[in-house]
């Protein structure tokens, strides 16, 4: 996701159909940029991590479009606009543009978050002015969403961040953690779409629990709490539940961890502190456990907000919000250590990065 610097460009690839090196074509990159109601869309260069902005982008996109999910197919995108309570469907062209499929579909009050299972078979929107969760089953044929019986279902807080364990069997929604208040984390069980409260949940979290993630293998949980500067650092149970490690919470020296990404191979947990103006590094122990890495702290653009990592598990991406631009970095799989690639202006501050799977 990050960086400026220049780029080692290895053009070794037919420039019409932009291939790299012989190994994998390009992929796709999309950013949410609620500020003017856009979409902006992006080739990444699967050998290099460079950015190239389509022609014809950024595309309009629905009121305050916050949040975006791509279907595991990669064909389909979907856009939360929590400016007017609907979910936008584009369907993804193999050249990486977007059409979108009207009508929109209605779901709660300021949808800004969205979740989708490893299967694509159901979206889950947060809706943080209903304190609700919409749940909808994908058509694999076309894309097309249909209300679960029972949606919305009611949270009891406004959802601050959700995920979905990487079977799909267990639903995570952070809330909570306004000064004087403990933050917390709601677990669900998930079956065909329909959320059922984990016994012992909510479970205690710091305060203001921005970032959330969860590592690939699905031992463990981690949350960026906005506020108290901490994160704190769960084990999951065989039935969803949590359990706080005794490292927990984690203390650091940098000031308004947001958002979280875990990389592919589950060995390396990136904050980005709002802030403090950079990611911070660490590497995972086996018993989920965090360290710095010696390399840390990485720096951005100014505040970074949010953070994508592409499918290969080669790049990170960095969405800043004072500074509007998208950065790439490159991530060394053997140290964890990130390197600058190119930094991108876009339009205005963006809320999600999604990368095509």
């Amino acid at each position: 996701m990050l960086k400026k610097a220049a780029a080692l460009f290895l053009v070794c690839a037919s420039m019409a159909t932009w291939i790299g090196c012989g190994s994998t074509s390009s992929k796709f990159l999309y950013a949410a940029i609620p500020a003017t109601n856009q979409i902006v869309i992006f080739r990444e260069d699967p050998n290099s991590g460079v950015l190239t902005q389509l022609a014809g982008s950024p595309v309009i996109a629905g009121q305050a479009v916050q949040a975006l999910a791509i279907h595991p197919s990669g064909k389909y995108l979907y856009a939360a606009n929590s400016g007017e309570g609907d979910v936008s469907l584009y369907t993804i062209s193999s050249a990486g543009a977007l059409t979108e499929v009207t009508p929109r579909t209605t779901v709660g009050v300021s949808p800004q978050l969205l979740a989708m299972d490893s299967a694509g078979a159901f979206l889950y929107v947060g809706n943080s002015g209903s304190y609700s969760i919409s749940v909808f089953s994908i058509s694999a044929s076309t894309g097309a969403l249909t209300p679960v019986a029972g949606s919305p279902f009611p949270m009891g807080v406004s959802p601050i961040n959700m995920a979905l364990s990487p079977s799909g069997g267990v639903l995570y929604v952070t809330g909570g953690g306004s000064l004087g208040s403990s933050g917390n984390i709601q677990a669900f069980t998930v079956s065909n779409g329909v959320p059922s409260l984990i016994t012992g949940s909510p479970f205690s979290t710091g305060l203001s629990p921005y970032g959330l993630a969860i590592a690939p293998g699905g031992g463990f949980l981690y949350t960026g709490n906005n506020t108290d500067n901490t994160i704190s650092e769960f084990s999951i149970n065989s039935g969803g539940a949590l359990t706080q490690l005794a490292s927990s919470p984690f203390g650091t020296q940098y000031s308004g961890p947001v958002a979280l990404q875990i990389d592919k191979s589950g060995k390396y947990l990136y904050v980005a502190n709002q802030a403090s103006t950079n990611l911070a590094g660490y590497s995972i122990g086996s018993d989920g456990s965090l360290i710095v890495l010696s390399s840390s702290p990485f720096g951005t653009a100014a505040n970074p907000s949010t953070i994508a990592i592409d499918s290969s598990g080669k790049y990170l991406f960095v969405g800043n919000q004072k500074s509007p631009v998208i950065q790439s970095l490159s991530l060394d799989s053997g140290t964890g250590t990130l390197t600058s690639v190119a930094s991108y202006g876009v339009p205005g501050t963006p809320t999600s990065i999604v990368a095509q799977p």
